[in-house]
């Protein structure tokens, strides 16, 4: 058992997973790999190789959709994970700034609430190089 909470400190111990998990505090939405490139500028390996260590450490849960596996937080009511989020959303916003910014371009290229274009697309340069 305390194994299970060890592995959330140490996951939320990286800076890459600590912004993924962030992110996902603020925007209160699922995410798939494909937008977390984008919006980290990491490659697939590194994300999904962290946000399965998040898995693991249970704070994050996934749901297969055709090819996209959507990630949100993991809402299972328990203290830990509860104070956990509450410490993490209370990280000054300052300190992820442009992840907000790309994270909100990104997910408003969704089609009907869906993923429907793949990491650094013609598509995503196009709406980078238009919010710059």
């Amino acid at each position: 058992m305390l194994n299970n909470y060890i592995d959330t400190l140490k996951a939320l111990a990286d800076p890459n997973r600590l912004r993924l998990f962030w992110l996902l505090a603020h925007i209160d939405q699922r995410i798939c790999v494909a937008e977390a490139m984008d919006v980290l500028g990491e490659s697939h390996y590194n994300v999904s190789r962290n946000l399965k260590i998040l898995l693991k450490a249970n704070i994050v849960t996934a749901s297969r959709e055709g090819k996209w596996v959507f990630y949100t937080l993991n809402n299972d009511g328990s203290a830990f994970n509860q104070q956990i989020l509450a410490a993490v959303r209370h990280i000054p916003a300052q300190e992820f700034s442009g992840e907000i910014q790309r994270c909100q371009l990104r997910l408003n290229m969704r089609r009907d609430g869906q993923c429907v274009v793949g990491p650094d697309s013609p598509e995503w340069q196009q709406a980078l190089s238009n919010h710059l």
